[in-house]
């Protein structure tokens, strides 16, 4: 069923290099050490266990565990053309991942719920580490850090219009890949975009109201390659 046939606005076609979840990867990702990964592979390229584990402050063995999982989901695979019979290395297979089913998180509710407890953990991380990381970026860098959040008053079709619109508007400017760790010669650095919108429960004599299914999101959940933002995302 499409989006118009179900009554909903058409949201923005998947760009190239996006996977959409399904039952199998939504359970594969529904661990924050699992996103994280993905977002590293994706940020920096190919990596090992060892490496990895090293940047998260975990074992190599737990690190491996991890990326065996992921890759039984199809989003890392083995990076044959890299290290040798002592040393794996993995690259991320997709550039992003998105999550639109909201009939998938009617069905795998714990697995919903923990796929997105992930993405708010790897949302906190990266605005944590860009203030962390601010008093020794350059000024006009200092200058373009932001914060701001907005209280709206909107019906549940206006503010799946707004999250298609603002996906859309972000994505007319240029991607980030792995190949773009350092500054451009054109003066260009990685940005972190990140954009929510979170429903607010009821209060006061609306409070009645049934509050939103914070598993069951309303439009798209986009995961393009969270954690570690200040080291080359």
């Amino acid at each position: 069923m499409t989006d118009e046939e179900a009554g909903r606005p058409a949201g923005p076609p998947r760009p190239e290099g996006a996977v959409e979840l399904d039952a199998k990867g939504l359970r594969a990702l529904a661990h924050p050490v699992r996103v994280q990964l993905v977002g590293l592979l994706r940020t920096h390229g190919p990596s090992t266990a060892t490496r990895l584990a090293e940047r998260m402050g975990l074992t190599s063995g737990a690190t491996s565990y991890h990326l065996r999982r992921l890759a039984a989901a199809g989003f890392v695979a083995e990076d044959t053309g890299r290290g040798n019979a002592r040393e794996r290395w993995w690259h991320a297979v997709h550039r992003s991942t998105w999550f639109t089913d909201t009939g998938l998180a009617d069905r795998e509710p714990e697995a919903a719920l923990g796929y997105l407890q992930s993405i708010v953990a790897a949302h906190t991380r990266t605005a944590q580490q860009a203030l962390d990381a601010l008093p020794a970026m350059p000024r006009p860098w200092r200058d373009v850090f932001d914060l701001n959040d907005w209280a709206l008053r909107l019906t549940p079709e206006e503010a799946t219009r707004l999250g298609a619109e603002l996906v859309d508007l972000v994505g007319r400017y240029r991607q980030a890949g792995p190949e773009d760790a350092t500054a451009g010669p054109d003066g260009t650095g990685r940005v972190a975009v990140i954009v929510q919108l979170l429903p607010q429960p009821a209060e006061g004599p609306e409070a009645g109201a049934a509050p939103a299914d914070p598993a069951t999101p309303g439009s798209r959940t986009t995961l393009g390659a969270p954690g570690d933002p200040l080291e080359g995302r």
